[in-house]
């Protein structure tokens, strides 16, 4: 890729602005945290203030996607291309999805009450790619110089957001149905008891997590025949069993497994829940662990 102009003073900027959403995520959880005990509070006067502080949130987290999508699409016009071709980059923009999506997603007023999980996932998230992932921008390897770039990394971080979105929702079903909390007498177990009773019921949450799952597998599939066309393009085969290659497909079983025990076993409750949240791990495993610690064809962490 010839004639490529690199713009280091722009990609800095755009860190500027990724340090800015930081900042404003870090408002937005405290503030939804606040909301919850609130909402959770014994006390009606103390509650009534509950929805103004939700409005807020809400309002502080889209200004946090909005300067967060800023510093992305500044260090992907700095270097000219797409901006996930490595750690640094795939982290800002997959958090930058993984909230739109959950914004576009408060049509399910249900889901509302996991954006405490969904601004602290965001601000970790920035918190690693800044200081652990972070690389100058610098041009595509020749591999990753293809169209099927854009259709396979978009689809499977599309995917990554609604498989977050159901993990959160099993995290919260597991807190609320576990013994511990329902019987426990301590302060700390209280005050999560009184907070778990303002989320949905936990059948509800259980319903809402399989859903965002089928949708997620959906996408992973596809991004696993995507994956496997563009290796055919780049490498003259479709499956070599490469170490990002087979973790893909790990997911995929496990979250197919989810589906059909889900579907037609009737797992349901905590076993399912366990699942999903097993298959939520998975992913983070393979971002992380597989790029950082594995060798492959796939490894695009970008690092020495």
């Amino acid at each position: 890729m010839t004639g490529i102009v690199l713009n280091e003073e722009l990609s800095r900027t755009s860190l500027i602005f990724i340090y800015a959403a930081m900042a404003f995520y870090t408002v937005a959880f405290i503030t939804f945290v606040w909301h919850l005990t609130r909402l959770s509070s014994e006390k009606k006067k103390i509650r009534k203030s509950a929805d103004a502080l939700e409005k807020a949130g809400l309002w502080i987290l889209g200004i946090a996607a909005a300067t967060h999508g800023a510093g992305v699409v500044m260090r992907g016009i700095s270097a000219s291309r797409v901006p996930w071709a490595n750690m640094y980059e795939f982290s800002i923009s997959g958090s930058f999805i993984i909230v739109a999506i959950f914004l576009c997603a408060l049509v399910v007023r249900d889901i509302r009450v996991i954006a405490a999980f969904v601004s602290a996932f965001a601000l970790l998230v920035l918190g690693a790619a800044t200081t652990l992932f972070y690389v100058q921008v610098k041009t595509l390897m020749p591999a990753l110089q293809s169209y099927w770039l854009v259709i396979h990394v978009t689809v499977a971080v599309l995917a990554t957001s609604f498989f977050f979105i159901a993990a959160a929702l099993s995290i919260a079903f597991l807190f609320a149905q576990a013994k511990w909390v329902k019987n426990g007498k301590g302060n700390i177990t209280k005050l999560i008891r009184r907070v778990l009773s303002v989320f949905p019921k936990p059948k509800k949450m259980e319903r809402l997590s399989y859903r965002f799952n089928v949708i997620g597998m959906i996408l992973w599939t596809f991004t696993l025949i995507a994956g496997a066309i563009w290796a055919q393009k780049a490498w003259h085969r479709f499956w070599g069993w490469d170490t990002k290659e087979v973790w893909t497909f790990i997911i995929w079983t496990i979250y197919a497994g989810y589906a059909h025990a889900r579907a037609t076993r009737g797992w349901d409750g905590a076993r399912a829940a366990w699942l999903s949240v097993v298959g939520f791990v998975a992913v983070l495993f393979n971002f992380t662990i597989v790029n950082l610690f594995f060798k492959g064809l796939h490894v695009y962490s970008g690092l020495k």
